[in-house]
């Protein structure tokens, strides 16, 4: 990776640090609507993935709220780094390709497929193709 690809995905990072953690602040007991273009962040490709992704993190400050929804859009050439879980989670293709590993073996995913991946598996994704490859994401949120 270059040097100047390094430090704009660093000041993208501390950015998206800095925007979370003020909204995170600002905890929210009602019912409410959030639009995703006003949550997008661009980040690194998640658990030390390759390339650029734009999250979109639902419901960060729903306070008492257990779950994690969140929406990712992996572009071009982007991954998430293979990783053991620590907890349950689902991944749902909204649409694009990608190839997945889970617990070694890979398969092409596509709009459509939902993915459970357990506690103590592992697993990564790449992105295919021309298209984002956008998904959701939703787990149990651990203990704050």
């Amino acid at each position: 990776m270059s040097a100047r690809l390094s430090a704009a995905l660093l000041g993208v990072t501390l950015a998206t640090s800095v925007a979370t953690e003020a909204r995170a602040n600002d905890r929210r007991a009602d019912s409410y609507v959030e639009r995703e273009a006003d949550l997008a962040v661009r980040q690194p490709g998640p658990h030390e993935g390759l390339g650029e992704t734009t999250a979109f993190p639902f419901f960060e400050q729903a306070d008492g709220f257990d779950l994690v929804f969140r929406k990712r859009a992996l572009h071009p050439g982007a991954t998430i780094g293979e990783h053991v879980n620590d907890k349950d989670e689902i991944y749902y293709v909204l649409s694009g390709r990608g190839e997945l590993s889970l617990n070694g073996e890979l398969r092409t995913v596509v709009a459509g497929d939902a993915i459970l991946t357990r506690n103590g598996d592992s697993h990564g994704m790449r992105q295919q193709g021309e298209e984002d490859l956008v998904i959701f994401v939703v787990f149990k949120r651990p203990a704050r």
